[in-house]
């Protein structure tokens, strides 16, 4: 899977989370601190990992700053992106199924390499939910999207 990650420092889990998705064996496209050539402000770099999202340049997205707040309100105003911030696995595991969250945000000053792992296996492991209901609101945020 190509996975967008954005961060607005080098600190925390920043790094760790670049060396886990390797392991895992997804492509990574750096964005912000991770990325020589960008601008590392969280709003610039969280926006450009939503964007390749949006574009379909990527499958997913995670995005990081120092309490995840920021990171996720920013890949939110990207149309179509639907980030959740996650401090524990069975909110990422819920944001994956009843909101078919495409971009995960998380905290640097926070997230724990414990935590860390156990978010990602749920984000990777958990499918949205087919339920008529959890699609009906899903299609309705395209619709709030469209209206703005």
């Amino acid at each position: 899977m190509r996975i967008s990650v954005a961060a607005d420092e080098r600190v925390g889990v920043a790094r760790e989370l670049i060396d886990e998705l390797g392991k895992r064996g997804h492509e990574i496209v750096p964005h912000g601190a991770l990325c020589d050539t960008e601008r590392d402000d969280w709003a610039w770099a969280s926006e450009a990992a939503a964007r390749d999202v949006a574009s379909g340049a990527a499958d997913q997205a995670i995005v990081c700053c120092w309490t995840g707040t920021g990171a996720s309100i920013a890949a939110n105003k990207v149309p179509g992106v639907r980030a959740a911030l996650c401090a524990d696995a069975s909110t990422a595991a819920g944001a994956r199924t009843w909101n078919d969250a495409n971009v995960l945000a998380l905290s640097l000053r926070s997230t724990s390499s414990a935590e860390l792992r156990e978010i990602l296996d749920a984000w990777f492991t958990t499918e949205p939910s087919a339920g008529h209901d959890d699609q009906a609101n899903i299609a309705h945020l395209s619709e709030i999207e469209r209206r703005v």
